[in-house]
């Protein structure tokens, strides 16, 4: 059984395995060099031979627990037909959306839209550089890709006043997005993915309403991806309430981000915890890197936890700060 996996289903305190949500990315040059080359995201994504190059890069640089397929979770909107853009500085941009075409729209038109992405996942499932290590496959939660295919733009960029406006086109879109992710779940699992991370990237603009937005559409994909024999962890960012969301959801872990209170998370949390580190002390030096790794390490010391961020990695961080990073939690 994988190092993660070990600590998933078993529980185990034994060692603490380690992977960083976008470590494929922007602040390796390896990948900067294709970046350039291919100046559309939606198609490099689409690119099962590039994205395979991607996904391994970070591998071969540093001995991760688990690879995560390079991809996005807007892939979703894309595959329902909706236009995505991703502009230079600025981030995605989404088209309208047609309730009428998505409600028509047969499972064949998205499975074939999205098909490179299972290409990549059935590719690297037989990868040298994967033994005894996971492959892990994700999607974005319906609330935060609600979000995306409504408001158009990142939130970052400003929230529409009308967001709420039309309750009926909120829970049309909620539906259709619950069958597409469940499918495009069933998909990565049957092309090799071996955990599933549920990414809610938007879940702290959720002030009321919980059972609606948050609650409900992630536990049908949680139950259904654990009846798929798969493991899951979610990561809803920052939610106010971990205690509440892991007794109602039951993932099989749950990623905190950087602003909880760890005393809180162990006292209230019976499930095994991912990431919390703020992916900005991978910008600063590394004494100040070993002694916050190490207080993550020494907190979660009896209890199963995996090491990771409370964010992605950013553009700016030196890959040898990572490189340093996973050696000490190696090391541990």
């Amino acid at each position: 059984m994988t190092p993660i996996k070990e600590c998933l289903i078993n529980k185990s305190t034994k060692n603490k395995p380690i992977w960083l949500m976008r470590q494929a990315g922007r602040y390796l040059p390896e990948f900067r060099e294709i970046r350039k080359k291919n100046t559309n995201f939606i198609e490099l994504c689409l690119n099962e031979k590039l994205s395979e190059i991607i996904t391994l890069q970070p591998i071969d640089r540093f001995n991760l627990d688990a690879a995560i397929i390079f991809s996005d979770i807007l892939m979703v909107p894309f595959g329902l037909g909706q236009r995505v853009e991703f502009r230079k500085n600025f981030g995605p941009q989404l088209g309208d959306v047609n309730i009428d075409q998505l409600y028509q729209l047969e499972d064949k038109f998205f499975s074939e839209r999205l098909n490179p992405v299972y290409k990549l996942l059935e590719n690297l499932k037989n990868s040298h550089k994967l033994k005894n290590k996971d492959l892990i496959g994700f999607v974005g939660a319906p609330w935060t890709l609600l979000v995306y295919m409504l408001n158009k733009v990142s939130p970052k960029n400003g929230l529409s006043k009308n967001f709420f406006k039309d309750a009926s086109m909120i829970e049309d879109i909620l539906n259709i997005l619950n069958r597409f992710i469940k499918l495009h779940i069933k998909n990565q699992v049957k092309a090799g993915a071996t955990i599933i991370q549920i990414f809610d990237s938007w879940a702290g603009l959720i002030d009321d309403n919980f059972e609606k937005y948050l609650y409900q559409p992630t536990s049908s994909l949680v139950e259904f991806t654990k009846n798929l024999g798969v493991p899951v962890i979610c990561f809803p960012r920052n939610i106010k309430d971990y205690k509440t969301y892991c007794e109602i959801i039951k993932p099989d872990a749950i990623n905190i981000d950087y602003n909880v209170s760890l005393d809180n998370v162990l006292k209230n949390l019976k499930i095994p915890i991912q990431g919390g580190m703020n992916p900005k002390i991978l910008l600063t030096d590394k004494e100040t890197l070993k002694i916050e790794t190490k207080k993550y390490l020494d907190i979660f010391k009896s209890y199963p936890y995996i090491f990771n961020l409370g964010h992605g990695v950013l553009p700016d961080t030196d890959p040898n700060m990572v490189d340093y990073l996973v050696k000490m939690v190696m090391d541990y």
